[in-house]
Order: structure tokens, then C-alpha cells, then sequence
């Protein structure tokens, strides 16, 4: 069985990270003019195309719809975005681009993806891969022991 307290430090280690991967993030936004809420909402449109909607939002990056109902509306009154119907949920509405708000998120969006793929490029593919791996294995398996009631190691 492992030392628990080295396993802890390496948790607190991955915590840490978390939360700075989180706050380089919150600084970039800021940076440019907008929230990091705005940014994340900007670029799920950019990305969702015409099929974007809130519900989607909220599940992809885990934003309250009443965060991203406010970041819409400020968007709408700058005419960044307009909110149309979606034929098949009244309930629920699909989010588009004006032609501003295009060029707006063209330029955005484009800074942020030149960034991320330059540190991609100077990480490397294969450290990319086993990030990518070790953060998927992390979540499959708090996912697992989450479901149980203990996490005692199955014998």
C-alpha cells in the first residue's frame, strides 16, 4: 500500500496546479477585455456553431444558466449575439453570431487557440498524450469510486 502522506502531497500538488490552470486563465480573459465566463461562453458559441445553446454550455463547461444568461444578455445589448427559438424545445434558445460578434470571436478566440497551441507545440505530442491520459484516467476512476459507498480497495 502507498505512504498516504506522499499520496496526499502529490494530490495537493494536482490541486495547486488545478487552481493556477484556472487563474492563467481568468489573467488571459482579463487581459483582453472579458470574464472568463465570457471567454468560455464566447468560444463554446465559436466552436457550437448554429447548433449552440445554453444548455449546452452549461453542460460542457459546468456554468450556472443563470451565469451564462447574464454573459448572453450582455453580449445581446453590445450585438454580439442574437437568441432565436429552437423549433423542437421552445424552452431553450440557439445562439448565433451578428456580424460583429463573428469578427469579435474570430479575433478572441483565435489569440486564445495561438496560445494554446504554442504551448502544446512546446510541450510535444507525447506529453500532451499523457496528460491527457493521466486527467481521463483521474476522472474515470474518481467517477467509479464516487458511485461507490467506500472506497476500501476491492479484494
Amino acid at each position: 500500500m502507498m505512504n498516504n502522506t506522499i499520496l496526499m502531497k502529490q494530490l495537493n500538488q494536482f490541486y495547486a496546479v488545478w487552481q493556477e490552470y484556472n487563474y492563467v486563465y481568468q489573467e488571459w480573459a482579463k487581459k483582453h477585455g472579458v470574464s472568463v465566463n465570457s471567454l468560455l461562453v464566447l468560444s463554446a458559441i465559436y466552436e457550437g456553431q448554429d447548433t449552440c445553446t445554453q444548455k449546452k454550455i452549461s453542460q460542457r463547461w459546468l456554468i450556472p444558466k443563470q451565469t451564462i444568461n447574464m454573459v448572453l444578455k450582455d453580449f445581446e445589448k453590445k450585438g454580439l449575439v442574437e437568441l432565436l427559438p429552437v423549433e423542437e424545445d421552445k424552452r431553450n434558445k440557439r445562439i448565433r453570431f451578428t456580424k460583429e460578434g463573428q469578427e469579435y470571436a474570430d479575433t478572441i478566440v483565435s489569440q486564445l487557440r495561438k496560445v494554446e497551441m504554442f504551448v502544446a507545440e512546446k510541450m510535444g505530442m507525447e506529453q500532451m498524450k499523457q496528460l491527457n491520459d493521466s486527467m481521463t484516467q483521474f476522472v474515470e476512476l474518481f467517477s467509479k469510486a464516487g458511485e461507490r459507498e467506500s472506497c476500501e480497495p476491492k479484494e
